[in-house]
């Protein structure tokens, strides 16, 4: 679930950063987000995918959502991208050990790269958009947001979905709650950003895409369905 983080500096300090950011985190990622990235199956849920269909993940981190999609009868043909060198490495580990990529089925394609940049011909070398682009608690660390949410309907089909889980504003929840929450979540470079959100809004009316939202555990998170016209 990591994808650029731009302080400054180009693609290569970009992911530089990241690497030195789930170095070591990268071994005990899964168990330690669990807790805390609500709603992840549910997005899952929301894929559609055939034989026909080609499905990308932006910021994949472990490739364990990747690997869930990749255990479905008709998964397609599933991508990853993130920036993070450290983090592939991790996923390419978890989708070998997983037993995934039996004989028949193609491989998931892994590629290491920018969300702002995204290319499915360059970085992939698919002719065609994808039916499908998610993004897992990943925009929440792009400082970069605007152009990585670009990026995805660029690259999208008409008609295609992008997917997004991402925090919330926790309305709905305790103050003490939300509160702590923000904090620690900064320890992690993890922030709410509303301006994502609103800018969601904002394309819906805009006419280019179809949007809509759902919560998660009482606007601890939601979900966005981004249906490109």
């Amino acid at each position: 679930m990591s994808s650029s983080n731009n302080r400054g500096g180009g693609p290569a300090e970009q992911a530089a950063a990241m690497d030195r950011m789930y170095r070591f985190t990268r071994h005990v990622y899964d168990v330690t987000r669990a807790y805390y990235l609500l709603g992840r199956d549910r997005l899952l849920e929301r894929v559609a995918t055939s034989p026909a269909t080609a499905t990308l993940e932006v910021g994949c981190g472990t490739a364990r959502n990747l690997i869930r999609l990749a255990r479905r009868p008709d998964p397609g043909a599933l991508f990853g991208l993130d920036a993070s060198h450290e983090m592939l490495e991790t996923a390419a580990s978890s989708i070998a050990r997983s037993g995934v990529e039996r004989a028949g089925r193609p491989p998931i394609v892994l590629r290491q790269g920018l969300a702002e940049e995204l290319d499915a011909r360059r970085m992939f070398g698919r002719e065609e958009p994808f039916d499908t682009i998610y993004f897992s608690y990943c925009l929440s660390m792009v400082p970069t947001w605007p152009g990585a949410i670009e990026a995805a309907l660029a690259n999208l089909k008409p008609g295609g979905e992008m997917l997004i889980v991402d925090f919330w504003d926790q309305q709905d929840l305790p103050r003490w709650f939300a509160a702590g929450l923000t904090t620690w979540l900064a320890l992690f470079h993890v922030h709410y950003r509303p301006e994502v959100h609103d800018a969601l809004v904002e394309l819906g009316r805009s006419g280019r895409a179809e949007v809509t939202f759902e919560s998660v555990s009482r606007r601890y998170a939601y979900i966005a369905t981004v249906r490109k016209r």
